[in-house]
Order: C-alpha cells, then sequence, then structure tokens
C-alpha cells in the first residue's frame, strides 16, 4: 500500500484550471484527499475536498445498480449527484470566499 501511496503522490496531475485562471477549481484537492483517504488520515481528507466520499459513494452505487439493474437506481443516482455536487460547489465557494 505505501508503495501505493508514494506512486500516487509522485504524479500528482497539476490543475489546468488553476494554470489557467489563477484560481482553484471545483475539483482541486481531491488527488490530495484520495492520498490522504489511503493513508488513514480522514478527517484531513474530509477538510482537503469534502465531496470525496460521497462522490466514491455515487460511483459505487452506479456500479451496483449497472450490475443488478435496480429499479429506483435512476432516482438514488439523481440524488447522490445533486447531493455531491451540491458539496462540490458549496465547498468551492467557501474555498473562494477564504483565499
Amino acid at each position: 500500500m505505501n508503495r501505493l501511496i508514494h506512486w500516487l503522490e509522485v504524479h500528482q496531475g497539476s490543475c489546468s484550471w488553476k494554470q489557467l485562471f489563477g484560481v482553484r477549481c471545483p475539483g482541486c484537492g481531491m488527488q490530495t484527499a484520495f492520498i490522504e483517504l489511503l493513508k488513514g488520515n480522514l478527517l484531513l481528507s474530509l477538510k482537503t475536498f469534502p465531496a470525496l466520499l460521497p462522490m466514491m459513494l455515487m460511483l459505487v452505487f452506479l456500479f451496483i445498480h449497472i450490475v443488478f439493474k435496480l429499479p429506483k437506481g435512476p432516482s438514488i443516482l439523481k440524488l447522490l449527484f445533486i447531493f455531491t455536487s451540491s458539496i462540490m460547489m458549496i465547498s468551492y465557494l467557501v474555498q473562494l470566499v477564504h483565499h
């Protein structure tokens, strides 16, 4: 696991949005938050990118829905998407105001 974490840390991509406009994008911090989650730093992960866990939940549910064709799957996915994107945008706006 340490080798994977080290590889991810060394190969983090840079943000094109930040390079072009000089401000963070709504997805900035996702890679770092994922690495912190792998390290077991849940609180730091949530602080870095609060939407990571809801996004992961949404992706897991999407996979389950694709495999099992859940009857309420599309409706649940829409709600998860709205919830996740709302967290992303709120945290993004808070970051813009505080920086």
